[in-house]
């Protein structure tokens, strides 16, 4: 799954580049029993499959270094954002373990994972998908990686407030025009605009986010 996403695009220039790496391990190569079996039926019953501790902790103490951030991707984590994303591009080593069926035996979360992080409130087959946001959005943080040092900056939610509506050429198209003052070329003026339109944007988008 993960072969495909980071094969492309930034985040495959970012790998060429030396920027970033990226390596992938099997949870099944930390299993020892004929079969490689990496879960098992929950205690007390119910539905689906655990990650047994075992292999996870195997696999965590072999790879896990003296800056390593282990994090656990999971629904119970704290919701990701863009300001979880800047604290975990200054880090050396992120070592995230991704989950399946059920979930975790809950010994993992005790005592292996640094941080528990979860994409949003809603469920998805596997935890490779948000492994992957969480690998692409920091690593457009990493010095680098975006050839404009400055887009990171003005991004939505980089300085806690939506972007700002942007146009490109043409200036009218039917009948809708660009806003004269993007035309101007005052760039004081442009800015003043773009800075409230951030503040209006989001509060009328996601007020939540407004102090």
């Amino acid at each position: 799954m993960f072969t495909g996403p980071l094969d492309e695009s930034i985040i495959m220039r970012a790998r060429r580049a030396g920027l970033l790496q990226v390596n992938f391990h099997n949870l099944r190569d930390y299993a020892h029993d004929r079969h490689k079996t990496v879960d098992d039926r929950p205690f007390g019953g119910g539905p689906g499959m655990l990650l047994k501790p075992e292999p996870i902790f195997e696999a965590v103490e072999a790879l896990r270094g003296d800056e390593t951030r282990v994090i656990l991707l999971s629904p119970a984590g704290r919701l990701f954002n863009q300001g979880i994303a800047r604290d975990l591009s200054l880090e050396k080593n992120l070592l995230m373990i991704t989950g399946h069926y059920e979930g975790f035996d809950e010994r993992i979360r005790e005592k292996l994972a640094d941080d528990e992080l979860s994409v949003g409130d809603f469920v998805l087959t596997n935890g490779a998908l948000p492994a992957m946001v969480v690998i692409d959005c920091v690593a457009r943080l990493l010095p680098g990686v975006l050839g404009d040092e400055f887009s990171a900056e003005q991004e939505s939610f980089s300085q806690g407030l939506l972007e700002f509506p942007q146009y490109t050429r043409p200036a009218e198209f039917r009948g809708m025009k660009v806003p004269e003052v993007l035309l101007s070329g005052n760039h004081a003026e442009i800015a003043r605009w773009r800075a409230e339109q951030a503040v209006l944007r989001t509060r009328e988008r996601r007020p939540d986010l407004l102090p």
